[in-house]
């Protein structure tokens, strides 16, 4: 649990900081144990498949499961509104819809609707855009990171904050809608 959030404060620290030897004890903790966003969201979803199919799940197991998420989205989208090229309003924007987005879900449980998952921005969508953002800022000059519209040049990490924010109000959309059906409204 607490191996995913540092690695993905590691992994934000290090983007922002731009320093590549961060990056390289970042992927390779403890040997050549591989660590970053992606291997935190596999890992989190496998333990949630074996805990259902070995019939294990419990009150408990969806609290740890929902606390470290939440603060990982604040790690993570706090750390790339800071990062060059991110823009500080989008990521604390961002990880409030974030976390509004499981609040919507949670609450639609409590509510008696099945876990409601849908996307376009749920959890996993919004770990890879930040992902494929990270892996390319890592290969690319900064010149390549800017992108310009007239006299206006954003950085490539505010424009997926924005995708985020964007993807996550759909999501809020969606998922509402999607609930209040499923409860017969």
């Amino acid at each position: 649990m607490g191996a995913g959030v540092n690695g993905l404060a590691c992994f934000t620290k290090c983007f922002a900081e731009r320093n590549f030897d961060c990056w390289h004890v970042c992927l390779h903790s403890r040997g050549h144990r591989p660590r970053g966003a992606q291997l935190r969201l596999t890992a989190n979803m496998l333990d949630g498949m074996v805990a259902i199919a070995s019939n294990r799940t419990s009150k408990t197991g969806e609290l740890y499961n929902e606390v470290p998420d939440r603060i990982s989205d604040a790690a993570v989208f706090i750390g790339a509104g800071y990062a060059w090229g991110g823009n500080v309003t989008l990521g604390y924007i961002a990880t409030i819809l974030a976390i509004f987005t499981a609040y919507v879900r949670a609450a639609g449980k409590i509510a008696g609707s099945p876990n409601e998952f849908c996307g376009p921005m749920a959890k996993q969508h919004r770990m890879l855009v930040i992902t494929l953002i990270c892996v390319y800022a890592a290969i690319t000059p900064r010149s390549w990171q800017m992108i310009a519209f007239s006299d206006l040049r954003i950085g490539l990490m505010t424009l997926g904050l924005a995708v985020i924010v964007a993807g996550c109000v759909i999501t809020v959309v969606r998922r509402v809608g999607r609930i209040a059906r499923a409860l017969g409204a």
